[in-house]
């Protein structure tokens, strides 16, 4: 059985409905504060804080647990920089305090959510997992702190681990019974898809002079359900007795803010209308990443090759979200 940590969030629900499509028995612990109860459809749902070492302890005790796949975290840039005690107590603390609960019950393989802002302002792209790792963000520094962790526990305890760092998530379930669903949305195709909706009045666009082909940040977008698959595959290779190790999941095709919405003007057929502002801090130019050793080792194969196909999926979800 599988622990999934934040399953009732966005990245971890799609995980959770994947893993299930295979037949995997999973237990799911989400503190609800960002996670959808609706969103875990027919797994278990357990309601509580991972920070919480007590219930920790009675799930690893009540639930055949081998491993577990760990999405828990708070994850929006400008936030990290406006409060850092939340996402260094959030994000580090808590980690911490699942890695010595899985100590204490023997359970030696994780999957851990990691994220592309580890690596920080990019010295080349695409990022490979030989990048330097050089955050410029609490959130980015709080994710590096955690894979420190994990390798530490590898080399002091056997605590096997696969830390997938992921660039942008987008898209939904293509039989839209779930999706992404955040408040406030920070995400920009789900806030691009909203003023779509009529939801926005305009789309802000943050930062008109980075040293991009149209000034706007380019990013690399990569659909929920491929991420899945790279997080259960990563799974099985641990199972299977592999090493520990990191890799980058993306499309390896980077979209400028102002390509993305013309994407989703082509996808919905409506205008979008924008307004120019400036940078926010912590967002670098550009992030694109080197997906090759995933492929190689993982044996992962992106089904969505194609932005719109993407964008597609999380219109669909848009116009008929049911949370």
């Amino acid at each position: 059985m599988i622990l999934v940590t934040g399953g009732a969030g966005y990245i971890g629900s799609h995980y959770v409905l994947y893993e299930r499509e295979r037949g995997e028995e999973v237990v799911v612990l989400d503190n609800l504060i960002y996670g959808h109860p609706e969103a875990v459809l027919d797994a278990q749902l357990v309601v509580g804080d991972m920070a919480d070492r007590a219930l920790l302890e009675r799930i690893l005790s009540d639930y055949p647990i081998t491993a577990v796949v760990h999405f828990a975290a708070f994850a929006s840039v400008p936030e990290s920089v406006e409060h850092p005690e939340k996402y260094y107590r959030n994000n580090v603390l808590a980690t911490f305090t699942l890695l010595e609960a899985m100590r204490k019950h023997n359970v030696r393989h994780l999957v851990f959510s990691s994220s592309a802002a580890t690596f920080g302002n990019p010295v080349y792209t695409p990022i490979d997992e030989a990048h330097p790792q050089k955050p410029i963000n609490p959130y980015g520094e709080s994710k590096e702190m955690c894979e420190r962790m994990m390798a530490a526990y590898d080399r002091a305890y056997g605590l096997r681990f696969v830390s997938l760092r992921y660039f942008n998530a987008a898209g939904a379930d293509p039989k839209g019974r779930i999706g992404e669903s955040h408040d406030p949305e920070t995400h920009l195709i789900p806030i691009i898809l909203q003023a779509a909706a009529g939801k926005r009045d305009y789309v802000h666009v943050y930062g008109t002079d980075y040293d991009t082909p149209d000034g706007s940040c380019i990013r690399d977008y990569v659909h929920i359900l491929d991420l899945a698959q790279a997080h259960a595959r990563a799974l099985d290779m641990l199972r299977a007795g592999a090493s520990s190790g990191f890799y980058n999941l993306g499309s390896e095709h980077g979209y400028s803010v102002r390509e993305v919405i013309r994407v989703c003007e082509q996808v919905t057929g409506r205008p979008i209308k924008t307004v120019d502002g400036p940078r926010r801090p912590g967002d670098p130019a550009v992030l694109v990443a080197s997906a090759a050793k995933a492929k190689a080792e993982l044996g992962w194969q992106p089904q969505f090759q194609d932005l719109a196909e993407i964008v597609q999926t999380a219109w669909n979800w848009e116009q008929h979200r049911r949370y």
